[in-house]
């Protein structure tokens, strides 16, 4: 960690660029991102093995009418009332390595490379022997013709749509609706009418989402020049009068060892997908963060009721997006270390090291309420999503822009009436 002064004492205009700066350091980096450290790929088992057959049988009484009793969490036997819960996939990931031990590449098995045709499934069910086809990409769980087992999709296909990890929906419907119902009405005021005559709170819908979940041992450099103010004052006059500001210069170096612990990546392209002139689904990103930490081991009776988007982005498609969050990472954890530069610093050059990662494939919960709005030819799907463990709730509602501008209107009214009332009394 460095602060080399570059320049002396010098008047600087207090609209005036950033003064030029000297080289950066030899083992600085042009400004960007840099790639991970090569390194071999490590693979962490956290297939269920207890179900490997295709039958998810209650363990107490072995029926397969199984669903998620979210008040508690917990999956319950329809048939004797039994509940239990998978086993946290925390203790499984977490034992391999500490996290400030991590080297090269580990990745979850569910969290595999994607082989987009593998989405037929056929299972045998361990009941009568029928053989069950099941399309993956639509579903994760289908009922024996024969003998009406239910089956479930307990092994990780390699097409995203069985991850190794499921956070269960903690928050339940009629949570989710008083939720939305309050959102929507704080801001009913400059809503369009169409959506108050619309808004229907009770059609939000369940749904999983698929996220990587990251850890990482990470260092990072960062170069460039902070100012220090010495002085401020004023020269000229009349249309000349200029302030002007003497600061020291200073090359600053700084470097930063950290681990990062559950970061959480969209892994569905589509979400990942922030343009906001078709839809606003970058509400997702809002209501973070999850409790990762309670996530469970693989079981689709968690999805009984709900619906679910599978993971079609690999590891290497996300890199980019973990790097880019890493440097934002970096930055914040110097921060404390260049607060005396009172006329900021500005960073030229920085160097990530990724010295090992760890990638987990999960479903999150979220409560989501959608819908369509057509205002002059143009299209936009608003959505409100609520967490589903939290009840943190964000959205965006269509607005009345005839109804904004007469809020324009009547404020400026009432403005120029204080201004004149004001102005009477002086």
């Amino acid at each position: 960690m460095t602060d080399t002064p570059v320049a002396p004492e010098g008047g600087v205009p207090a609209d005036a660029p950033a003064p030029p700066h000297g080289q950066i350091p030899p083992h600085g980096q042009v400004p960007g991102y840099a790639t991970p450290e090569p390194s071999g790929e490590a693979v962490i088992n956290t297939a269920n093995e207890r179900m490997h057959d295709g039958v998810n049988r209650c363990p107490k009484c072995g029926a397969t009418e199984i669903q998620l009793r979210v008040t508690t969490g917990m999956l319950i036997c329809l048939f004797c009332r039994h509940e239990w819960a998978e086993t946290q996939i925390e203790g499984i990931v977490a034992d391999e390595v500490a996290l400030s031990d991590l080297t090269g590449t580990t990745v979850a098995s569910g969290a595999g490379t994607i082989d987009a045709d593998a989405g037929m499934l056929t299972m045998k069910c361990s009941g009568c022997g029928a053989e069950v086809v099941v399309n993956t990409a639509e579903a994760t769980s289908s009922r024996c013709h024969w003998c009406r087992h239910v089956l479930t999709v307990n092994q990780q296909v390699p097409n995203g749509a069985v991850p190794d990890a499921v956070l269960p929906f903690s928050i339940t419907r009629d949570q989710a609706v008083e939720h939305i119902r309050a959102f929507a009405d704080k801001r009913k005021t400059f809503a369009h009418r169409q959506f108050i005559s619309e808004f229907t709170p009770e059609n939000v819908v369940g749904v999983y989402l698929p996220y990587m979940v990251v850890d990482g041992n990470v260092s990072a450099d960062v170069h460039g020049h902070g100012e220090v103010q010495t002085r401020r004052y004023t020269r000229g006059s009349g249309d000349d009068k200029e302030t002007v500001y003497d600061a020291d210069v200073y090359r600053v170096d700084r470097s930063v060892s950290f681990t990062v612990d559950d970061l959480t990546l969209e892994s569905s392209a589509e979400r990942a997908d922030m343009t906001a002139f078709v839809n606003t689904n970058n509400v997702i990103n809002t209501i973070l963060p999850f409790d990762t930490k309670n996530a469970v081991q693989w079981n689709a009776n968690y999805l009984v009721g709900y619906t679910s988007e599978r993971r079609d982005q690999d590891v290497e498609a996300l890199v980019p997006a973990l790097e880019h969050q890493l440097l934002s990472i970096a930055r914040s954890q110097v921060r404390d270390s260049i607060r005396r530069y009172d006329r900021g610093v500005r960073w030229e050059a920085e160097r990530l090291t990724v010295h090992g990662t760890r990638w987990v494939s999960m479903y999150l919960p979220v409560w989501l309420y959608s819908f369509y709005h057509e205002d002059k030819g143009r299209a936009m799907v608003h959505y409100i999503a609520v967490n589903g463990r939290t009840g943190e709730t964000m959205g965006s509602v269509p607005v009345s822009h005839g109804r904004l501008a007469l809020a324009a209107l009547a404020s400026g009214t009432v403005l120029e009436g204080i201004a004149v009332a004001i102005l009477a009394v002086s």
